[in-house]
């Protein structure tokens, strides 16, 4: 079994005078801030987001719609969980249809009072309009609320557009990193 390489980058911001403004949206999307009572809408943009990107090799959670309720589940719980860093955008698109998960970004303030993102996801369909980027204000905006001065997260490597977002926004690299999977071993039936 080949094992597989997955080249990463580490981006960071620094906070300190910055202030991060939402652009204008249409109408039918709207962002909520996390509340438990969403967590089934975290879940399904998460995955919605995730299940068909390379991503999914290297987190298979992401590829499964349980997988994504669990993970959620443990970033509420962790102990520097920031609700004010976790946003989620659903899509109206006519009065009264049902609405459409479409985005979400997740934060967590680590020991040290560093931030680190969680999964920005936005779903095919939803992308290239503003959304990512919109989530993303959020997330810093809230951040530097709280009191945190520098925010990092992880990309991998072959994601141009969230890669050309996040240094439109003021990240840089700050490490290439290398994540090892494992090919999943299928035992043979008799």
């Amino acid at each position: 079994m080949d094992i597989q390489y997955f080249k990463r980058y580490r981006m960071e911001i620094k906070l300190a005078g910055r202030e991060f403004l939402s652009r204008p949206m249409a109408p039918e999307y709207r962002f909520y801030p996390f509340s438990q009572a969403l967590l089934e809408g975290f879940a399904l943009a998460k995955y919605r987001s995730f299940r068909q990107e390379p991503d999914v090799q290297i987190f298979p959670c992401l590829g499964e719609l349980e997988g994504c309720r669990k993970l959620m589940t443990e970033i509420v719980r962790k102990p520097g969980f920031t609700a004010q860093a976790t946003w989620l955008a659903i899509y109206y698109p006519v009065p009264h249809a049902q609405p459409e998960y479409c985005g979400t970004i997740q934060g967590i303030r680590d020991p040290t009072g560093r931030g680190a993102i969680q999964n920005l996801g936005v779903t095919p369909e939803h992308r290239a309009g503003g959304l990512g980027t919109n989530l993303l204000s959020r997330c810093l905006e809230g951040f530097r609320r709280s009191g945190v001065h520098r925010v990092q997260l992880e990309v991998t490597a072959h994601n141009a557009p969230a890669i050309r977002l996040y240094r439109r926004m003021g990240f840089f690299t700050v490490k290439t990193v290398y994540k090892t999977v494992e090919p999943v071993a299928v035992s043979s039936l008799p």
